[in-house]
């Protein structure tokens, strides 16, 4: 079976992640929740599909590092005010 042109990966459009990194946590959960959306709703071509899961996928890993970020910092404070606690 030969591969052919249309089902390369090169084929597929190209998804623009660059901008991800830079977002606030607010900015790619609002970007994520329409992606979510478009999806959900059906109808976009196979190529367009794959490239918004693959934003999407970009999007919610963003989040989950702001996330894990925060509570790393709560986990800190918890922990110093704990310390100052026992030192009293």
């Amino acid at each position: 079976m030969t591969e052919n042109a249309a089902s390369s990966p090169e084929h597929f459009a190209s998804v623009r992640l660059d901008d991800v990194e830079s977002m606030s946590y607010e900015q790619a959960r609002e970007e994520l929740v329409g992606v979510v959306a478009k999806l959900e709703t059906g109808g976009a071509p196979l190529e367009e599909s794959l490239a918004l899961w693959q934003r999407g996928e970009a999007l919610a890993d963003r989040c989950e590092r702001w996330l894990d970020g925060a509570q790393a910092k709560l986990e800190e404070v918890r922990s110093a005010l704990d310390e100052e606690s026992d030192a009293e």
